[in-house]
């Protein structure tokens, strides 16, 4: 488990948003389904890039997740024009380990990146979005697919 590690220009994203706890991740799937058939709605977009957002209140660790916001969501460049009960967002900019994730099982990735990589990285994490970048080489469903996830690191020394 190797990632990159790069710094990560703020990212303008447009798309819906939902709170959810870690028991519903049907709430993922019900995002999505209700995002995709909107996003032609939206200006100025990468339409080969579907990002999905994780926002974690303050001070959240693995151990304590008890509610998060997500979003299905775009980059765009600027803000203009947002398509009524669609929101805006910017990512902030700052340093991330970038991973790829090959498959279908992003809990299991996830899993290992904070109790595996993490500990021994000399990175914690930082209070920022965490997410993720689905491009041309995701398929959704398939054992096949490629996705890249951005965990927003801080160095501890």
């Amino acid at each position: 488990m190797y990632p990159r590690i790069i710094k990560c220009k703020a990212k303008r994203v447009v798309g819906i948003s939902t709170k959810m706890t870690k028991e519903q991740y049907f709430k993922i799937t019900q995002l999505w389904q209700e995002f995709m058939p909107r996003k032609k709605e939206i200006n100025n977009i990468n339409p080969k890039e579907f990002i999905a957002v994780q926002q974690f209140p303050k001070e959240t660790t693995i151990e304590n997740i008890v509610d998060y916001t997500i979003w299905a969501c775009v980059e765009v460049s600027h803000f203009k024009d947002i398509p009524k009960g669609m929101s805006s967002f910017v990512i902030p900019a700052g340093e991330y380990a970038v991973f790829l994730q090959k498959g279908m099982d992003a809990s299991k990735t996830y899993q290992s990146i904070m109790t595996q990589w993490l500990p021994i990285s000399g990175y914690t994490i930082d209070n920022r979005p965490h997410f993720q970048i689905m491009g041309e080489t995701y398929k959704n469903g398939s054992p096949d697919s490629e996705e890249d996830f951005y965990i927003p690191i801080q160095s501890i020394v």
